[in-house]
Formats: structure tokens, sequence, C-alpha cells
């Protein structure tokens, strides 16, 4: 199989993820040294409540559990789910329904996102060229996966992508790739791979960059005391620790200065 590679091949599955994911790890650390204040998700929630609060948790927890299918079907081996007992056809069932739920889930949300940004003015002035690319890549990417999880899994002859593109993507983490397996991947994973890697390439360069806004450092914070509750201790007032003057008081120097 191995001599039957074209450069094309070599350059989609080699060459394509290492790139990706040098950007994504560089592009992360520049993005935190550079434009720090800029790690945000830059939130229009001010200027519209409505859409979001139905488009957003749709987004969000279809996507939480997209991610974690994509966990365990790419970085958990076949053999493995096999030893526990899992049966290929209980786990295409479960990868059915839990994949074309979060998928729709996850579609939904991010088209009431869209027409959010596009139907509210104060929104729509505020969205960024690098927010519409985002957005395209990121919608594009869920309609590919969810194409394969149904046309996958539901057709006469499925592919089973644990013995192609799960093999595949794991070879590229161990420094040992095997462009093959993915070269005779259907056309759907193939195209499904390659706009994951170009959202990854972009990730650190949109707003997506607030997935890793983490403060771990509050954990850690020493606590902060704003007023003591003991009342043996002085006053800290203006009034209490400003000089006294010989022969005048508070309200002597306020009628002074009134004349």
């Amino acid at each position: 199989m191995t001599e039957q590679l074209s450069a094309l091949d070599v350059l989609l599955w080699v060459a394509v993820p290492y790139a990706s994911i040098a950007v994504f790890v560089v592009g992360h650390v520049w993005r935190y040294r550079y434009d720090k204040f800029g790690w945000t998700t830059r939130s229009s929630q001010l200027y519209e409540n409505r859409l979001l609060r139905l488009g957003s948790p749709l987004f969000h927890f279809g996507i939480l559990v997209v991610a974690l299918g994509h966990v365990g079907g790419l970085l958990i081996p076949k053999s493995w789910t096999e030893a526990a007992g899992i049966g290929e056809t209980a786990y295409h069932a479960v990868a059915v329904v839990l994949g074309v739920l979060a998928g729709a889930c996850t579609l939904a949300g991010a088209a009431i996102l869209v027409y959010r940004r596009r139907t509210v003015g104060p929104v729509f002035s505020a969205t960024t060229r690098n927010d519409k690319v985002m957005y395209v890549l990121l919608v594009g990417t869920i309609v590919l996966g969810l194409g394969t999880t149904v046309l996958g899994n539901l057709t006469h002859d499925p592919h089973d992508y644990r013995e192609s593109v799960s093999p595949w993507f794991r070879s590229i983490f161990y420094f040992r790739p095997e462009p093959a397996l993915m070269a005779t991947a259907p056309l759907g994973f193939r195209l499904h791979a390659l706009a994951a890697w170009a959202l990854f390439a972009f990730w650190p360069f949109s707003r997506l960059v607030h997935v890793f806004s983490m403060p771990l450092g509050y954990l850690t914070r020493p606590y902060i005391v704003y007023r003591s509750r003991d009342d043996r201790l002085p006053s800290r007032s203006p009034a209490a620790s400003a000089p006294s003057v010989p022969g005048s008081t508070g309200c002597g120097s306020v009628n002074r200065s009134r004349r």
C-alpha cells in the first residue's frame, strides 16, 4: 500500500496535520503573549439576549458531546471496546444516536447564532472578518461530520472508521504517520478531516481561544479582606485619620471655605 501513495497523499495526511498542530500550539503562545487582553469571546450579549439564550446552550452542549464522541471514536482503539464487551453493533448504534443528536443540536445552535449575527444590527457591526471565517470553517466541519456519521453508519456497507481514520489519527501523535490508512477512506471522511485541520490552524486567531480561558490561578489566590468586622479596631475613615488643627474644627474649616 505504501508504494501506491502519491505526493498529494503525503502532503494531505502527513504534512497538513503536523503543520496544523504547529500553528495551533505556536499560535496560542503568540496570542497569549502579544494579545492577552484580546483573549476573550468578545461577547455580544449586551446587544441581544433572546436568540443567544436559545442558540448558545444548544451549540455548547452539543459541541461538548461531539468532542467527547471524537475522543471515544478516535483515541480509544477498537480492540479496547471489544475487550470491554462492547460489540460492533452496539458501538455503532450508540455512535449514531448520540452523534446525530449532538450534531443536530450543534448545527441548530450554530444556525441560530449565525442568524443572530446577520439580523441584529449591533451584533453584525461587531462581527469581524475573522469571525466570519471561523463560522464558515466551524459550520462546514460540523456539516461534514454529521454527514459522515449518518452516511457512514446507516448505509448497507458502512465504512469502519476505527480501522482507517482512527489509527491514522493516532499515528500522527506517535510520530509514525500512516497516510495509507486515510488515503483509502471515503471522500466524506477525508473532507471532514481536512476541514478539522483547517479549523485547528485558524483556532488561535479567532474567538475560539476562549475555550482555554480557565482561571486556574483563582484556586490558589490569597483571600482579600475588604473591611474588618472587629469593632475594637480603630476607624480608618479619612476624617479620623486626618491631622487636627489647633483651634479649629471640621465645621469651622467648612464655614471658612464658604466665606
